[in-house]
């Protein structure tokens, strides 16, 4: 086989706040890739940086009393050690406050304006005359201009529920200083990825850089329209570079935080004595992105648009992930499962988490959810039951004779074991750890069974079975073996401890092929305890124990991301009346099933109370089950103009969020709402 060369990336973790376990489903992912690619002998390279641009960082720092830079070389040592803790080794960590970063930033930036990709437009704005900074919506409070209810912030209102721009609320005032702001406008500096269209359309359909649902999900929600232009500055103050030719004005943190993966390898090619393009511009180099299914829309059309036009390679694999619940819910710190990387690690062994969240883990870009209790007996009955356990029922006894020098019949186990490897390959490459896991437990379950049937422990007390005593061990642990190297990118710390036991480390994913023979065994130690539930629920204390109240927390502390409005600008204005014309009322959902014809569809009958039915096809198969539907209240558009479809007449809408795909979101009444209830 070829020796490849890749160049792997994890989506670059923010400066203003701490790793926790939803973001460590990503980099656990990349982590398990990279290391069975290098066990593979491939030439592998994994590069990350802290992405430390940003309005938030620059507030943050400001309300410590220190500098940006002290605040970002707090939160790096802080990532570092979190990753470190979970085995998780990049061959590169950088940061995107480098001069390396500001070097690309600008030759990619010289190449936008000589292509021509680079326009100029006033963007009106709240400025904060104290702070001395334009306002974020979330930096602002004021009446809502609809319902005068005081206290809103500056997107939409809580008590009605109607959003509209931060200037038109009445009376507005500044979060970060109490000032009223004014309306000022600055210049802003777009980059017209529309005409990219053509590139864009080829790259991303072509069926070989994204998985198929992220294809279709860009086509059905970008790609049928024509792309809107990229702001891509912010006015000073703004912590970050300062544009050469545009004083005054940084470039936005979406623009300098991809480049940063650029910047990390050129870190690590300077230390290493290698040369950059051979990475970035050569067609021998596979470049892999991992990253969330929020920032889909950056890496698969900006970013292929701004290395496209600065003449680097373009990446060979884009792989999406869904996002971490625990217990069927979104993190929560009231409940304490919003868990900080540092907390588990103060109560639970970095292994349990790798292993469990490989099993989690497909190739489709799903969610996944960590059940506790799951967590509990997944860990205990996988690891320590079937995989630990059979190195501990078979090692203890071969201490004395170590392994044979001859293989013993085992009746074909080691080859079967051995031909799986092929398969279990094909899986990690994949991404699709799951089937890996599985392929990896059924043959332990193989190799218990054979050691039960061998009972070495009945052997040992026969002096005149000292022969089959050894071959039986010897078949164990090499089974177990077998096992360590399978596992060893999700459990590189039990292949380190597999090593030590049978004096030999593993390097290469091929020893699996190779029984192990005449080496000596060492004492064997307890490689993996078993998880007690104990320690499950301390850590979700200590974690509850940290977490601040949701309704103590100031406006501030919500650094909700832009992406959704970057990605779906607002529509033009519309007028009360106009608004008034839709009819939305409050539904139940009391019977659901799926239209089998038909690939997005669930039909729902909604009850707008007494006898009033209304049948709808929603677009919601995706992300809803028809049974978690049945007794739900929903939101209905209840005057929509009857639609004749393939399936029947669909006489509404129900109301929902989210780009689409599995990430859709129906809206939901708060409790004591009554079907047929209209909003206001």
């Amino acid at each position: 086989m070829t020796e490849r060369r890749i160049l792997v990336t994890s989506a670059l973790p923010y400066a203003n706040g701490h790793i926790h376990l939803g973001h460590l489903v990503e980099y656990l992912q990349t982590d398990i890739w990279v290391r069975f690619q290098k066990l593979r002998g491939n030439r592998c390279v994994y590069v990350c940086a802290d992405d430390t641009h940003g309005t938030a960082v620059m507030i943050s720092a400001r309300k410590e009393g220190i500098s940006e830079e002290e605040l970002i070389g707090r939160m790096q040592k802080a990532h570092v050690d979190d990753f470190s803790g979970f085995d998780i080794e990049f061959d590169n960590y950088g940061s995107t406050h480098s001069p390396e970063n500001r070097q690309l930033c600008a030759e990619f930036w010289k190449a936008l304006r000589k292509a021509g990709l680079v326009i100029e437009k006033d963007v009106t704005q709240l400025f904060d005359p104290v702070a001395g900074t334009f306002l974020a919506d979330r930096f602002v409070k004021g009446t809502c201009p609809f319902c005068k209810a005081p206290e809103q912030y500056g997107d939409s209102c809580d008590r009605c529920g109607h959003t509209y721009s931060p200037t038109d609320l009445i009376d507005p005032v500044s979060t970060l200083s109490g000032a009223t702001p004014e309306v000022r406008s600055a210049l802003h500096l777009f980059v017209q990825i529309e005409q990219l269209r053509s590139f864009l359309d080829q790259w991303t359909q072509s069926g070989d850089h994204l998985q198929p649902e992220v294809a279709n999900y860009l086509k059905g929600h970008f790609l049928g329209e024509p792309l809107r232009d990229w702001d891509i500055s912010r006015p000073a103050p703004y912590f970050g570079f300062e544009i050469p030719d545009s004083p005054g004005n940084y470039w936005y943190v979406w623009f300098d935080a991809p480049i940063g993966y650029m910047a990390s390898t050129l870190q690590w090619c300077k230390r290493h004595g290698e040369q950059f393009d051979d990475w970035w511009k050569s067609d021998k180099t596979e470049i892999h992105h991992f990253i969330g299914k929020d920032i889909t829309y950056f890496h698969t059309l900006f970013w292929p648009a701004m290395l496209k036009t600065a003449g680097y390679s373009l990446p060979k694999m884009v792989h999406i992930h869904g996002f971490l619940t625990v217990n069927g819910e979104k993190m929560s710190k009231s409940k304490g499962t919003f868990v900080r990387a540092s907390t588990y690690l103060k109560r639970l062994d970095p292994s349990y988490l790798r292993y469990y969240y490989a099993s989690k883990l497909t190739l489709r870009v799903e969610d996944l959810d960590m059940n506790l209790d799951e967590f509990v007996a997944k860990v205990n009955a996988d690891m320590v039951g079937n995989v630990v356990n059979l190195a501990s029922r078979t090692a203890r006894f071969a201490e004395e004779t170590g392994l044979a020098e001859a293989w013993p019949d085992d009746g074909g186990l080691f080859e079967q074991a051995a031909r799986d490897g092929d398969a279990i390959a094909d899986a990690y490459e994949a991404c699709d750890y799951n089937r890996a896991m599985r392929l990896i437990l059924a043959a332990g379950d193989r190799a218990n069974q054979f050691v039960e049937r061998a009972a070495p422990w009945n052997l040992k007390k026969d002096p005149s079975k000292a022969n089959e005593l050894r071959d039986a061990c010897t078949i164990g642990l090499n089974l177990f073996r077998q096992l360590a190297v399978y596992l060893a990118p999700v459990l590189p710390k039990l292949a380190r401890q597999t090593g030590e036991l049978l004096n030999q480390p593993i390097r290469h994913w091929d020893e699996s092929k190779r029984p192990l023979l005449g080496n000596p065994v060492s004492r064997f130690e307890h490689m993996m305890t078993r998880v007690r539930r104990e320690q499950v629920d301390a850590m979700i204390d200590d974690t509850r124990d940290v977490a601040a109240p949701e309704a103590e927390k100031p406006a501030a502390q919500w650094m909700d991301g832009d992406e959704p409005l970057q990605a779906e600008p607002l529509a033009a204005q519309c007028t009360i009346d106009d608004f008034a014309k839709v009819d939305l009322r409050i539904a139940r959902v009391v019977a659901a099933e799926e239209v089998p014809e038909a690939k997005k569809l669930l039909k729902l009958i909604l009850s707008l109370g007494g006898e009033h039915r209304r049948t709808v096809f929603a677009g919601i198969k995706s992300a809803y089950k028809p049974e978690e539907l049945v007794g739900r209240l929903v939101v209905c558009v209840a005057n929509l103009a009857p639609r004749q479809m393939k399936f029947g007449m669909s006489e509404g809408m129900v109301v929902a969020s989210g780009p689409g795909g599995s990430e859709i979101y129906l809206l939901s009444p708060d409790e004591g709402a009554k079907p047929g209830q209209r909003l206001h």
